[in-house]
């Protein structure tokens, strides 16, 4: 079997979890997304996973969810921080509170990972057949010719409010033409899109492809990112303690230079979040049917 590995992005977790949605209880048994997340992945084929985290978070984070899945997977850590940044740089980024972006924290990743991997949020369900998919792509992956696991876009919003969102443009060929990462609201039948770069709104269907950032990638993506950063960090001296190095711009942008392909590989999983309080009750109740339903078992980690 092809290593694989599950990189799940976790920095933006606080140092303390109470009231955080990432670990808010929404098992039968008080298990968080996360913990789906996992099992989902170890029964798709993946073999190991790689936390990105807040270093000061390490040892509470170590011993709530990583005691959970060390006994399954292999499990590694790695600190979202400014060690990988170009020393020209680092006294620039001294007064910024918050993580640099989802690219930066990938790149934070480089040295615990020599396979292809996916990457997730933490706090999102992406569905049992979404890492089928992903496993079934990077057993063939190739070096500049990513995956991007797809879902509808109505079936990712909430009628509680606004939520991020990727909005994809896809060829007919199935390959990613862009994202553009946006604010997004139901309307009726529609879905009003605001860009959150510089672009006007405008209205889609609710069949419009959306990416929840889950990627899949080859290791040659940590040399891209490198060469990247530099750049990003340049063009935005002026706005440094603001600015996100996202992985949908580094995407964007290599797709302008046709440096690489992403295949947009559409699932028929049922995607789930707690983007707002109100919305818990609407995951605790999705997964008891699929607890009833036999997909997972009562007690998740037991069953292993």
């Amino acid at each position: 079997m092809k290593d694989k590995t599950l990189l799940i992005m976790a920095a933006g977790m606080g140092s303390r979890f109470g009231g955080l949605k990432q670990i808010e209880p929404v098992g039968p048994n008080g298990e968080f997304i996360i913990d789906y997340s996992i099992y989902d992945a170890i029964k798709a084929g993946f073999n190991k996973v790689v936390f990105i985290i807040k270093e000061e978070n390490y040892a509470i984070f170590k011993e709530t969810i990583g005691k959970r899945v060390e006994p399954h997977v292999k499990v590694e850590y790695v600190f979202q921080n400014n060690d990988n940044i170009p020393k020209d740089y680092q006294e620039l980024l001294k007064g910024r509170k918050k993580p640099l972006g989802t690219a930066h924290a990938i790149l934070c990743a480089k040295d615990k990972i020599n396979e292809p991997f996916a990457i997730i949020n933490s706090d999102d369900f992406y569905g049992r057949d979404a890492y089928l998919k992903a496993s079934d792509y990077l057993s063939t992956i190739k070096d500049n010719h990513y995956g991007l696991i797809a879902y509808r876009l109505g079936n990712t919003l909430t009628e509680n409010g606004a939520a991020k969102r990727g909005v994809c443009k896809v060829n007919n060929n199935n390959e990613l033409i862009t994202i553009i990462e946006s604010s997004t609201e139901l309307d009726g039948d529609k879905v009003k899109v605001s860009p959150l770069y510089g672009s006007s709104s405008f209205e889609v269907t609710k069949d419009t492809i959306a990416s929840m950032n889950m990627l899949l990638f080859t290791p040659n993506l940590f040399k891209i990112l490198e060469e990247k950063l530099p750049i990003f960090l340049e063009s935005n001296k002026g706005n440094i303690d603001s600015c996100e190095f996202l992985i949908p711009i580094v995407l964007n942008k290599l797709l302008e230079e046709k440096k690489i392909i992403v295949d947009v590989i559409e699932t028929n999983a049922n995607w789930y979040g707690v983007t707002y309080k109100e919305d818990k009750n609407l995951v605790v109740k999705a997964l008891e049917e699929l607890t009833d339903k036999g997909i997972y078992p009562q007690k998740l980690w037991i069953s292993l």
